[in-house]
């Protein structure tokens, strides 16, 4: 489970869109990632971080967990990478 600071709390906003696409589909290996964040694997629970517009990456054991299963990404964290936030 993704991790926060009390003192970077004030950094998070709740999405007001939680319906768009990127917030409800699954993404399996080497599909394009729609945006930059915080992705969680459907299966185990794994986090990585991925950049817009990237692969999401290959997997073996060595990098993740449940290999011999489907792999699927969510996003859990979406990141503001425009430097529009402040």
């Amino acid at each position: 489970m993704a991790q926060v600071a009390i003192d970077t709390k004030k950094y998070l906003s709740l999405t007001d869109k939680p319906s768009e696409d990127h917030w409800q589909k699954v993404y399996g290996i080497g599909s394009k990632v729609p945006a930059s964040g915080i992705y969680r694997c459907t299966t185990c629970g794994d986090e990585i971080t991925s950049n817009k517009g990237d692969q999401f990456p290959p997997q073996n054991k060595t990098q993740h967990p449940c290999q011999d299963e489907k792999i699927y990404w969510e996003l859990i964290v979406m990141t503001q990478t425009k430097g529009s936030g402040r």
